[in-house]
């Protein structure tokens, strides 16, 4: 990610996204696109729901979910390892079983689990590349669904199974489902690093296409970003 990026490494992003294309280098090969919604869902009466997702370096996921309707907060952290290497410099190793994650609180009656599940998977991360997206690379950016339910377990799952037969990806999803163990929070400047950071050119190449992305193909869904309530 791009506080620990050179200026070097910085311009060899800047490169990339030329010589690759934006939308193959924060998409993969087949560019952002709306997929079916899944064929499961969940029924539910209550009105607060928390759901985690890794998908990449967790700006760009923090950043993308706060612009969808019915997500009521976002806070990025680490999940999938303990509580005392749940630090950046730590995961940074690449040796803590920690993914760089986003916990999103959201309410059901507003937005399904289905629906962030769609989203997530059309625009906001590329869950056919492993231990990886984009210019990142290790297992701290491997794409992760932590299931806080039997339902949302049931629900991730089934959901990948019927995007893997309906083959609308070339590769096959080696998106992860797991239980949620802990979530720990990132350190402060990590929150809403995206928004506080818009000139970034880490953020301009990787970040901001996931919410125009968001905007053309979840225009329903799609709210601008209003800052912490």
């Amino acid at each position: 990610m791009a506080s620990r990026l050179s200026a070097v490494a910085v311009g060899v992003v800047l490169v990339l996204a030329v010589a690759m294309g934006v939308k193959t280098m924060v998409f993969g090969d087949e560019g952002p696109q709306r997929l079916p919604p899944p064929a499961m869902n969940e029924t539910t009466t209550a009105h607060t729901e928390t759901a985690v997702f890794a998908g990449g370096c967790f700006w760009g996921v923090q950043t993308a979910f706060e612009r969808i309707k019915g997500v009521t907060g976002t806070r990025a952290g680490y999940s999938g390892g303990t509580k005392e290497t749940a630090n950046y410099q730590d995961v940074s190793s690449e040796r803590t079983g920690h993914a760089e994650s986003v916990k999103i609180t959201f309410d059901p009656q507003k937005i399904s689990y289905g629906t962030l599940l769609q989203v997530f998977f059309s625009v906001v991360a590329d869950p056919t590349q492993l231990n990886r997206q984009g210019p990142d690379v290790g297992t701290s950016y491997r794409s992760v669904i932590f299931y806080t339910s039997p339902e949302q377990e049931k629900i991730a799952k089934a959901y990948i199974a019927q995007l893997d037969a309906a083959h609308v990806f070339k590769k096959p999803i080696v998106t992860q489902v797991v239980p949620l163990d802990k979530f720990y929070d990132a350190e402060e400047y990590h929150q809403d690093y995206a928004e506080k950071n818009p000139d970034n050119p880490y953020i301009q190449v990787c970040d901001i296409p996931k919410i125009h992305a968001i905007q053309k193909e979840f225009p329903e869904l799609f709210q601008e970003y209003k800052g912490k309530q």
